[in-house]
């Protein structure tokens, strides 16, 4: 796959950037290069190779999943003007 110079203008021109003759000439063979190197990506083989997260062997570290209230009610709610059993007090605005 090749880009012309129709495409890197169009390409600009989506991309809201404005780019010269000579700007443009560059691109191309830029983008030309780039494609290049994609395409010989596509020609290695890869079947049975697993997916990585990192280059180096190592395993995610991983927190239970475990669902708790913290243990904080009591700290949460020291500041409140008025509390009972860790619930907020507040005044009744609804008649």
């Amino acid at each position: 796959m090749s880009v012309d110079l129709a495409t890197v203008k169009r390409v600009a021109r989506l991309a809201r950037i404005a780019v010269s003759e000579e700007e443009a000439e560059r691109m191309m063979g830029e983008l030309n290069g780039i494609l290049g190197f994609v395409e010989q990506l596509s020609e290695v083989n890869v079947d049975g190779v697993e997916p990585m997260t990192s280059v180096t062997p190592m395993e995610m570290k991983k927190r239970i999943d475990a669902v708790s209230d913290g243990n904080k009610a009591d700290d949460i709610v020291a500041n409140a003007p008025n509390s009972d059993r860790n619930f907020f007090l507040v005044p009744k605005v609804v008649e």
